[in-house]
């Protein structure tokens, strides 16, 4: 199935290449979300080389973002970019004026699209949230162990001034400054 943006496309003026570079990846992921119906290309030349538009760049760094940033599967992404495509085509046709039926029937369908959306995050930050108590309470740990063989582990605190990290124990009291 191919999963495209809804209405108003720009006309297609990148080759591959170009497409790749502006989104940042290579030529091969490009063809992969082809394949999978991510991302049809908009054109082809007559010599049948694929051409992309800006929208479609876009929409490239929308699964970018949806693999990247939110560590979804394809199947995660396939259904963030069809809520999009749907939020999009009831966008343009409420532009167009429908009637106050049909308005309550799109605000309705919109409102379960993004809640389906909304529960996908949802789940996500749950696994995330569930690995980060589990390194802090490591972190826990290795605090007894240091202060029982007399290690310092503030002392570190410089290091993570130049990294931008935190170790320390969140919430409590650490020579008395608190712990974001």
């Amino acid at each position: 199935m191919n999963v495209r943006p809804a209405g108003g496309a720009s006309t297609p003026s990148f080759r591959i290449g170009e497409a790749a570079r502006r989104a940042g990846v290579t030529t091969r992921t490009l063809r992969y979300y082809q394949e999978l119906g991510l991302l049809p290309p908009s054109g082809t030349t007559p010599g049948g080389n694929r051409l992309y538009t800006a929208d479609d760049v876009d929409r490239l760094r929308r699964i970018l973002e949806l693999r990247d940033v939110m560590g979804f599967d394809l199947e995660r992404i396939r259904l963030f970019l069809e809520s999009d495509d749907r939020l999009a085509a009831l966008r343009a046709e409420a532009a167009r004026g429908p009637s106050d039926a049909r308005r309550a029937e799109m605000v309705v369908e919109a409102f379960a699209l993004n809640r389906r959306m909304q529960a996908e995050v949802a789940a996500k930050q749950g696994v995330l949230a569930g690995v980060l108590a589990e390194l802090r309470a490591k972190v826990v740990r290795y605090r007894e162990t240091a202060a029982e063989l007399g290690i310092d582990l503030d002392a570190l605190d410089a290091l993570d001034a130049l990294d931008g990290t935190d170790d320390r124990d969140h919430g409590h009291d650490h020579g008395g400054t608190r712990v974001p």
